[in-house]
């Protein structure tokens, strides 16, 4: 059954929250796992896509568009995700990930956001109610 976490940001900035997915997303990939990241639309896809060049000073996240290259290990995306990317789910959108069941872990990121944190929390109730194994971790953010 898919692990999901709940990552709440002390933040309203909704570029933080792409910020920490990129993190999560560099450390699965650093240990070897496959990761999705669900995002919203193309315009939230695009600025993904952006700071995964960019994001750490020091080197750069290899990663590709669902579109163009779903074998990639990191891959974004807008809806059904690559079927070779089973690990990570990072759910950047505000409603129920397709197909998340099939991954082992999900990681939503959650900021003080009324637009992000009120749908989030539609999804918290959803997965507690179906029985899923629920983690919160409350991180302390700069900005």
């Amino acid at each position: 059954m898919t692990r999901i976490d709940f990552y709440l940001l002390t933040s309203d900035s909704p570029a933080l929250r792409l910020d920490y997915a990129c993190r999560l997303a560099h450390k699965a990939w650093s240990k070897g796992h496959r990761v999705y990241l669900n995002c919203s639309d193309e315009e939230q896809l695009n600025a993904v896509d952006g700071l995964l060049w960019s994001f750490r000073a020091e080197a750069f996240l290899p990663h590709g568009l669902s579109a163009d290259d779903p074998d990639e290990a990191v891959v974004c995306g807008t809806g059904e995700p690559p079927t070779t990317h089973n690990d990570l789910l990072i759910n950047l959108a505000d409603s129920t990930a397709e197909a998340f069941s099939r991954f082992s872990r999900m990681a939503e990121i959650v900021v003080e956001h009324d637009p992000v944190r009120l749908p989030a929390r539609e999804r918290f109730r959803f997965y507690r109610e179906r029985g899923y194994p629920l983690q919160t971790h409350n991180i302390r953010t700069a900005g």
